[in-house]
């Protein structure tokens, strides 16, 4: 199949794992940033028939198609895709909304599931934390909270049991603790502990981590970003700065602040580059610590 998008890297290299994969399972496929996860998905899609259905969380927003490597209007053309680009950039979504969307396409063909989100992935395989939506008021205020007084702060609010599992680098997943905590009055860990069952038995399912090395990966982030510009993600980003709200979960789409901040005269374009390609190495080396903690039941391809 011929590909037509102008911003994911040539060669993703794990064309050789589709003959081992099932033709009938729902095949799940994991992996960071730039891996060639999007690549290998619609080869198996084109090979079975199969609908391709997005597991990213950034990959939702509809304003963000270049800066989040959402696939093409080409391939989308050429391929069944679900759950790309339907959510506005200031709407609520959540893995619970993610999950609902996803529970009447496993009915409707056979599925590639695709993306970076471990949790959406954890939620389709081991069930759904059924935590209530905290109220948009109490976002605003832990918003305000985290950037006045930090994630320390926030920690030291919420119970002791759920503050001890939390990862205490990620801002987001304090911040949501917080919330819940203040919203419902019981911890995350509590509401945890109530899992509901999951929408998929992993053991029916062909379940893949591609988990490329750093010194191949991050040459792709760099060169993928360049790409990037070339098919418009700054002019992308300046469409954006009419509605820019850095506290927007829509807003965390690798490489955006950075290109937003050169578009606001805060830094200029080369370092703007820098920054934004330091940031999705970053993030997807959380990615690759999550997969290997989390996913170790899965399928795990780290050689090309």
């Amino acid at each position: 199949m011929e590909r037509t998008g102008g911003t994911r890297p040539p060669g993703g290299g794990w064309s050789h794992l589709i003959a081992g994969l099932s033709r009938e399972a729902p095949v799940l496929i994991a992996g960071p940033t730039a891996s060639g996860k999007s690549a290998l998905a619609m080869d198996l899609a084109a090979r079975d028939g199969r609908l391709i259905v997005n597991a990213d969380a950034l990959q939702v927003y509809a304003n963000w198609r270049i800066l989040t490597a959402r696939p093409s209007v080409a391939e989308e053309a050429a391929l069944p895709h679900a759950l790309y680009g339907l959510v506005a950039r200031d709407a609520a979504w959540s893995v619970g909304h993610w999950l609902r969307a996803v529970t009447p396409l496993l009915a409707s063909q056979p599925v590639v599931i695709v993306g970076g989100t471990g949790l959406y992935f954890m939620a389709l395989t081991r069930g759904l934390v059924p935590v209530p939506d905290t109220p948009p008021h109490m976002r605003a205020e832990a918003d305000a909270r985290l950037a006045a007084d930090g994630i320390a702060a926030l920690l030291a609010e919420i119970d002791a049991e759920t503050a001890a599992r939390i990862d205490h680098a990620n801002p987001a997943r304090v911040q949501r603790a917080w919330e819940v905590f203040r919203a419902t009055g019981r911890g995350l860990a509590s509401w945890q502990a109530q899992t509901g069952a999951p929408l998929l038995d992993l053991a029916g399912c062909e379940p893949v981590v591609l988990a490329p090395s750093p010194n191949w990966l991050n040459p792709r982030i760099d060169a993928r970003l360049q790409q990037m510009l070339a098919a418009g993600a700054l002019e992308e980003a300046r469409a954006e700065l009419p509605f820019w709200d850095p506290a927007r979960p829509s807003a965390r789409a690798i490489g955006a602040p950075e290109l937003v901040s050169h578009l606001q005269g805060v830094m200029s374009l080369d370092d703007a580059i820098s920054a934004a390609q330091l940031a999705s190495r970053q993030y997807a080396k959380r990615q690759r610590t999550w997969f290997r903690s989390q996913m170790r039941d899965w399928r795990v391809f780290a050689q090309l």
